[in-house]
């Protein structure tokens, strides 16, 4: 009986492993996907923001089902914190 439970129990928790793992990684935002964000930063890290008419440029060059991604995500308050700068000046952009 109790390798019976013991059993169950392994097995129960490689299941709550498994979709942990699953939601985790479907959970993704625009803003740290660095090949569509690195246009508006001018620097590697992504820490410094172009100028206002580069950002602008960069902006426009998005498609629009991907601006209202960003937008989307500069609405999240938890995603928007680590991207502030970003998110207010995306808001100016198309908001």
């Amino acid at each position: 009986m109790k390798m019976k439970v013991l059993c169950m129990s392994a097995v129960a928790l490689a299941m709550m492993g498994s979709a942990a793992i699953a939601g985790s990684s479907t959970g993704t935002s625009a803003l740290d996907d660095p090949a569509k964000m690195s246009p508006f930063f001018t620097d590697a890290g992504m820490k410094t923001l172009r100028s206002e008419a580069d950002f602008k440029t960069a902006w426009m060059a998005m498609k629009p089902d991907e601006r209202a991604a960003v937008l989307k995500d500069c609405g999240d308050t938890t995603i928007s914190k680590s991207h502030a700068d970003f998110c207010a000046m995306a808001k100016k952009m198309g908001g």
